[in-house]
């Protein structure tokens, strides 16, 4: 068994006997002002209270390196960091003091003998990540104010981000605070004693690989860490000390991306998990129906032996990272709307248009579909946006979608690794059969419901705009004659319309209380029925007039849906234009009649527009 050591360190003893390296492959400096103010705060408390009594500040996990005094930070570099801006701001305000600004001086850096004889001097925190390293120098060695310290690094050149701002920040603040709270030599010079003499942590040394278990041990629970930082960190169980470097630079592959599109990583994580894997409930059994991940629960995921012998990482953990980066391209992909090879897709579009930010739970069906050929992923793409129109516009809570997701991510999977063409046809026909239209079928009279009492306010206007959309681009394919879809931002690009016009004239709404007595003049504008999309100069120019002024710029509109609100076009016999005017109407006079009218004729069209087709 290796050997573990523990010793019990302050603050000065740690920086006076020990040189901290913090590896690249390890988390970056992620405190912000409230854990840092957190921690000043706690020792104020103390301090206050009882200078005598020792403050404990938990466990830092190292393991050497070959050269004596010099530790790897596997846990606990937050805090280690956090203490030694504390020493370089402490230092700066007592510069006065000449004695102990040279001892703190040498606890923030030391002279040694390298392997070549020569003598070398470092800080004794060396942050190996992006340009922190030279962030912590530039602090050290500067020995100034927060905003002499900001002129520096600006001078260096150095680009501040992520982590390099955290590190300025929280030298800022420690900086800030001292000098506020301890307004005396004398006061600032006791909490420099106290720091220096009853600041303490127990420090535990091992070897690389038991430090990585006795960390994954430590933060089994998610203590600290979220379970994207726990799956990084036991993946490094996993490989051998001099693959890590490769490790961290497969994993920014997944985290980079993730952070530059401001994507949550842990509803990734879920998801990921959720499209790729059978859940293991019990030895030997598949996942139940309701069996979903939730985030707190993805570290236990992948720890439960079961799970670790499905996904392989311990086995293949490069072969591992790189299915997570690849499902990272396809996730991203997704919620920019294109297809499963990455290029542009009107079916991805429509869906984009559709869920927008509010939805995301396709994602795991979508990542579950995404080696299908691109055609077929394309028609599934189609099915969903008509399976979740039922669900999304009648209001259905989407928890019961999400366990049945869960599961459905398991069938797409298998069909999807099917090696013959007709035979994925066949059987993603029957489940998108027994799946999708099963679910719609059983929503149908809930749905019409939902349409006859429709208004602008029924859902947010986007996708109120995106439901006159796709009937508006419907209506004006079918009087074309043509099968291929243009953009959808072509027609949600217009601005909705209200035929009884949204701020009426006094003339205007006197008439029509006048000639309906009983209705709410707002309630009846805001109804689908009285809604269309007209293009914005025809809508300036429509303004708030009476039906029969309107009816001549609606005919000059491009989209035959508000066309034909004024008068049906009459071309042949048998034509496209005559079968779709047999479902639409037009009209002399704009009433309430009207709008109940209307409102059936919209209805019935979402019926031809969201139905569920066999490839």
């Amino acid at each position: 068994m290796a050997k573990i050591e523990n010793h019990k360190y302050t603050v000065v003893d740690a920086f006076t006997q020990c040189f901290y390296i913090v590896p690249d492959y390890q988390r970056e400096y992620v405190w912000k002002e409230k854990e840092v103010q957190q921690l000043l705060d706690d020792i104020d408390e103390q301090l206050d209270g009882d200078s005598k009594r020792e403050y404990f500040m938990g466990m830092v996990l190292v393991t050497p390196t070959d050269q004596n005094g010099h530790y790897e930070v596997i846990d606990g570099q937050q805090r280690l960091t956090t203490f030694f801006l504390m020493l370089c701001a402490l230092r700066n305000l007592l510069k006065s003091d000449a004695q102990l600004h040279a001892m703190i001086s040498n606890l923030l850096a030391f002279s040694f003998v390298n392997s070549s004889g020569d003598i070398e001097k470092r800080l004794k925190l060396d942050p190996r990540y992006e340009d922190a390293g030279k962030v912590v120098k530039l602090i050290a060695e500067t020995d100034a104010d927060p905003e002499a310290t900001r002129a520096a690094i600006r001078g260096a050149g150095i680009q501040k981000f992520g982590s390099l701002d955290n590190l300025l920040n929280a030298y800022a603040t420690l900086h800030r605070d001292l000098q506020k709270e301890y307004t005396t030599p004398a006061e600032l010079k006791k909490f420099w004693a106290y720091i220096a003499n009853s600041v303490i942590f127990i420090q535990i040394t091992s070897d690389i690989s038991s430090a990585l278990k006795i960390f994954e041990t430590i933060n089994e629970r998610g203590v600290g860490l979220n379970p994207m930082d726990l799956l990084k960190n036991l993946l490094f169980t996993q490989v051998r000390q001099e693959e890590f470097t490769r490790l961290k630079n497969e994993w920014k592959k997944i985290t980079k991306p993730l952070e530059k599109a401001r994507e949550k990583p842990l509803r990734f994580l879920r998801y990921f998990i959720m499209a790729n894997y059978e859940f293991v409930i019990k030895r030997g059994e598949k996942r139940s129906a309701d069996s979903v991940v939730r985030e707190d629960e993805i570290y236990d995921w992948f720890t439960n032996k079961d799970n670790a012998a499905i996904c392989q990482y311990r086995e293949k953990p490069f072969e591992f990272v790189g299915e997570i980066t690849r499902n990272v391209e396809h996730y991203l992909n997704f919620i920019k709307g294109l297809r499963n090879d990455g290029a542009h897709s009107a079916a991805m579009e429509d869906l984009r248009a559709l869920t927008g930010g509010a939805f995301s739970l396709h994602y795991v069906l979508l990542l579950a579909a995404s080696p299908l050929p691109v055609s077929l992923f394309d028609h599934f793409v189609r099915q969903l946006e008509s399976f979740l129109f039922y669900y999304i516009f009648t209001k259905t809570p989407t928890k019961d979608l999400e366990k049945d997701f869960s599961v459905w991510a398991d069938e797409i999977r298998a069909i999807s690794q099917k090696k013959n063409r007709a035979e994925q046809e066949n059987y993603l026909n029957a489940f998108i059969n027994n799946r999708f239209n099963k679910g719609m079928k059983a929503r149908e009279t809930e749905l019409g419901d939902a349409l006859r009492r429709y208004t602008l306010n029924s859902m947010q206007r986007y996708r109120t705009n995106y439901l006159l959309a796709k009937i508006a681009r419907h209506v004006e394919m079918a009087f074309k004659g043509i099968k291929t879809c243009p953009p959808l931002r072509d027609f949600t690009s217009l601005e909705i319309e209200h035929i009884l016009p949204n701020n009426p004239t006094s003339e205007l709404l006197e008439a029509f209380n006048k000639k309906h007595p009983s209705k709410d003049y707002n309630g009846e504008k805001n109804r689908l029925g009285n809604l269309t999309l007209l293009e914005k100069p025809h809508n300036i120019v429509a303004g708030n007039d009476f039906f029969q002024k309107k009816k001549s710029l609606y005919a000059k509109s491009a989209n035959y849906l508000t066309r034909s609100i004024g008068k049906l076009a009459d071309v042949g016999r048998n034509t496209s234009i005559t079968r779709i005017n047999k479902k639409l109407e037009s009209y002399d006079q704009w009433n309430i009649q009207s709008i109940d009218r209307r409102q059936a004729i919209l209805s019935d069209l979402v019926k031809d527009i969201w139905k569920i087709e066999d490839i």
